[in-house]
């Protein structure tokens, strides 16, 4: 069994204006899914995720 790799930093908290989770920057519906997800598609989110953390509200 190999490990999913995962942006998460175990700060979970969503802001409210953005949708994007503090810690790590996925949606909620993306967190849920996060285990359904092929690995490219993953890996599309995770390059997305550096932007979208510094429209999060700290």
């Amino acid at each position: 069994m190999t490990a999913i790799e995962s942006p998460c930093i175990l700060v979970c908290s969503i802001d409210m204006k953005t949708g994007f989770c503090f810690g790590c920057g996925r949606t909620r519906d993306e967190i849920a899914g996060w285990i359904a997800m092929t690995p490219e598609v993953r890996r599309a989110v995770m390059a997305d995720l550096p932007a979208r953390l510094e429209t999060v509200e700290r």
